[in-house]
């Protein structure tokens, strides 16, 4: 198998990529999720599948739109976002390699677009499972745990301060802010 990115093609003003390393994540995220389905969700082996299947997509969905929530905030300052990599079973964005250096700011702003939108979605996504909960089953099951992902990985989890996330990013940029902007 190639190393190479595959193409995704042009999408939401962005050239969208995939590593191969993604298709073995994604199995074991499956996997895991599956597992979730059976263990805290207690559904039987097939409904646990369908559940992992469901969940998986929303993993990815929940990836991709906390990436475009970097991408409109990138758009907003001017200096916009150019692609996004899939990779593991997270994805990075790309800026364009002739972009000047810039001032924090626009790095603060950009960073923050992600978990903005995470929390809000996070947000909405809870009161859907609040509102599901009396009838359960599978809906409910679904939109408790996109309300957690979008929670606990696409806006906590983002926030940790390590070089290659978003916290990491606000950890490195936020000294740097030109005096009088605090």
């Amino acid at each position: 198998m190639t190393k190479r990115p595959i193409p995704l093609g042009h999408h939401f003003g962005l050239t969208l990529t995939l590593r191969p390393s993604a298709f073995a994540w994604a199995a074991l995220l499956l996997l895991a999720l599956i597992g979730l389905g059976a263990w805290w969700f207690k559904f039987p082996s097939g409904l646990a599948v369908v559940f992992g299947l469901l969940a998986t997509a929303i993993h990815f969905a929940s990836e991709l739109w906390h990436q475009l929530g970097h991408a409109a905030a990138a758009r907003k300052t001017g200096w916009p976002m150019s692609g996004l990599v899939f990779f593991t079973v997270l994805a990075v964005g790309r800026y364009p390699k002739d972009e000047p250096e810039l001032p924090a700011e626009i790095h603060i702003r950009r960073a923050l677009g992600g978990p903005i939108r995470s929390l809000t979605t996070a947000a909405a996504l809870g009161a859907l499972a609040y509102a599901l909960r009396p009838i359960g089953g599978m809906a409910y099951a679904l939109a408790e745990f996109a309300a957690w992902l979008n929670f606990i990985v696409f806006t906590l989890g983002a926030l940790l301060p390590v070089r290659f996330l978003d916290g990491g990013t606000l950890l490195y940029w936020w000294p740097r802010r030109k005096k009088g902007n605090e």
